[in-house]
């Protein structure tokens, strides 16, 4: 029997894979027991082991919090569906790794010895491989170096024969000037919104059989939210910071730690700009004093930005031998040629910082609300410990409370539950929505350096609330709907009379009757279809891109709000302009890597109906169980 080969720990599959998101289904997947549970699953005699598999959630949780300052829970990460994207890429790779081994590709050690040196992670500051380095890297991942070297090869073997697949395809040129042309096409329409002013009279408030049947028919809008009713202990800095002792002599060791924060020198905010030579610099300063050039164009003619010279605040010291030019000016300006460590310069004085003169007695206040913060917070995590074990040895939350510095409290939690309290911490908040009836008590960590422990004691479905507490806001919301639709119906016998006046056909009103209300249009020209007009919401703007004809009108519904659009006039894109030029690249960008993805996704699909996928259902639960 052929020994299955274990898919590599690959640095380059998470970049080759980005682009798609495979499914496993349809490709006649077995279970299987026999490969040892350190594999998840297997493309032919590909393994995926579960190392790798947890090291890609890991990857995907860490770019997560990169990119958005959230760290996700086990519990967020599976809601996002990280797991199963992490299992399609390595399933996928997976894939491309037994295609390249069937038809022998493969790359040389040169390549391999390439893509390693030219790795960020294993060079130095300076962008130097750094071998030590790489050896720790690896080291602290459980690789070793032959293993990974290995893997590197294969990566870069995948990479070429993805590049073979989709390598060349274009967006067709029609298809590019079609998309560019919809996109920046601009179009003219009139508009007005209906209110209930536009009625002949106010909607009558009906009876109370009619609002009870409301009442039932849109019940989920009057409805409860499940209630999950909590008690919990908890404990919190702000509570023990009355209590905590400070010593005068630390509070005096904390404001010499921090004394730049109260103690500092005038400063100036500046900017140098550094010559070659002090004749250089005297003719540019004589060019600026003769308003002949500004500051940032001097900087701009020397291939630099503002913010590339930008010293920030800085002391006369701090500047040395320009200091005492720079700090004779009283009021912004530029001086010199002066001599820094760099050479002649000119420095732009941007703005003067008085010295800052706080005694220990002003920040001892601060001082003291901080360091009682802080020793509290330390007094928590030295007491975390204690309440741990006192919550094992079947302590309740009741005498938690008296035995210990947690308070003791009750909350009954919803969606609906303002951010207040403890509510107002994220932590809880995740732990109260998770928590069964069945969960003992555990100690959770707050943000702030606190800690809480919580217990469900009830959960109330939701219900519906009784028609007699919600009858006035029952009788506003038949009210609001009503009056939408009559005017609507007020709108569409309105774009009948539009309709008709564009045609020339408009009937007389009959004798003895009021003619029927102008529409007072207001204009909205050169409309885009991503800018839309102000204060009307984008859906009507988009309905009024899909009328064919200039005079065609549409009754919109949006927001709880009525509309009429007109369409006026259509302004046809001009793809040889400067503002069709980006608009035409990023058009061909996406298009492109649309049909590459498309064929890419069709091409691995193949790949894994080919090989065969097997799924280790055993070894991926116990994987996902060590999920943190």
């Amino acid at each position: 029997m052929t020994s299955l080969r274990t898919k590599g720990k690959s640095t380059v599959v998470w970049l080759l894979m980005g682009m798609l998101l495979l499914g496993l289904g349809g490709f006649g997947i077995t279970n299987f027991s026999g490969t040892g549970t350190a594999s998840i699953g297997a493309v032919g005699d590909t393994e995926i082991s579960a190392d790798d598999y947890l090291r890609g959630i890991r990857s995907e949780i860490q770019g997560f919090a990169a990119q958005t300052g959230q760290n996700l829970t086990p519990e967020q990460a599976r809601t996002f569906g990280i797991p199963q994207t992490v299992q399609a890429r390595l399933f996928t790779a997976a894939a491309l790794e037994e295609e390249a081994r069937r038809i022998g590709l493969s790359v040389g050690d040169e390549t391999v010895l390439r893509d390693l040196t030219a790795a960020p992670g294993f060079q130095t500051t300076g962008g130097q491989f750094d071998p030590a380095r790489y050896q720790d890297v690896l080291r602290q991942e459980g690789l070793r170096p032959a293993e990974f070297e290995e893997d590197v090869r294969m990566d870069a073997a995948r990479l070429i024969l993805q590049r073979a697949v989709i390598g060349g395809v274009t967006a067709p040129p029609t298809l590019l000037e079609s998309t560019a042309a919809w996109i920046l096409e601009k179009r003219d329409f009139s508009w007005d919104e209906l209110t209930a002013e536009d009625l002949a009279a106010p909607v009558t408030a009906p009876d109370d059989e009619t609002l009870t049947a409301w009442h039932k028919a849109n019940a989920d809008r009057f409805t409860a939210p499940e209630v999950r009713r909590i008690t919990y202990a908890w404990l919190t800095p702000e509570m023990l910071e009355a209590s905590v002792e400070l010593d005068e002599t630390a509070l005096r060791n904390l404001y010499q730690e921090r004394i730049a924060e109260f103690q500092q020198p005038e400063r100036r905010m500046v900017e140098r700009l550094v010559y070659e030579s002090e004749e250089a610099a005297a003719a540019a300063k004589a060019r600026l004093d003769a308003g002949q050039a500004t500051f940032e164009q001097l900087a701009a003619e020397r291939g630099l930005t503002l913010s590339d010279i930008d010293l920030g605040e800085v002391s006369e010291a701090e500047l040395g031998a320009a200091g005492a030019a720079v700090f004779a000016l009283d009021q912004p300006g530029v001086v010199g040629p002066v001599q820094t460590n760099l050479g002649p310069a000119l420095i732009s004085m941007n703005a003067i910082l008085e010295p800052v003169n706080i005694p220990f007695e002003q920040a001892v206040v601060d001082l003291r609300a901080e360091a009682a913060a802080d020793r509290a917070r330390r007094v928590i995590e030295e007491q975390a410990a204690d309440l741990e074990d006192r919550i094992a040895g079947g302590a309740t939350l009741e005498e938690l409370a008296e035995a210990t510095d947690m308070e003791l409290g009750s909350i009954e939690f919803s969606a609906e539950t303002p951010s207040e309290g403890i509510a107002a911490y994220q932590a809880f908040r995740e732990r109260a929505r998770a928590v069964t009836p069945t969960d003992f008590p555990q100690v959770f960590q707050l943000d702030d350096g606190g800690v809480f422990a919580l217990r469900l004691d009830e959960v109330v479905a939701p219900a519906l609330i009784p028609f007699e507490e919600v009858r006035d806001e029952v009788l506003a919301d038949w009210t609001a709907a009503e009056t939408r639709r009559e005017l609507k119906a007020r709108a569409e016998d309105r774009k009948l009379l539009v309709e008709s006046a564009a045609n020339g056909d408009l009937p007389a009103p009959a004798e003895g009757t009021e003619p029927a209300p102008a529409t007072t249009f207001q204009a909205a020209t050169d409309v885009e279809r991503d800018t839309g007009i102000e204060g009307v919401p984008q859906a009507v703007v988009a309905q009024g891109f899909r009328l064919a004809e200039p005079g065609e009108v549409a009754v919109v519904e949006a927001e709880g709000r009525v509309f009429m659009i007109r369409l006026d006039h259509i302004t046809s894109a001009d793809l040889t302009t400067e503002e069709a030029a980006p608009v035409m690249t990023g058009v061909t960008q996406r298009l492109t890597d649309s049909l590459q993805s498309d064929l890419f996704q069709a091409y691995a699909r193949a790949l894994q109906a080919r090989h065969g996928i097997t799924l280790n259902d055993g070894a991926l639960a116990a994987a996902d169980a060590r999920i943190q």
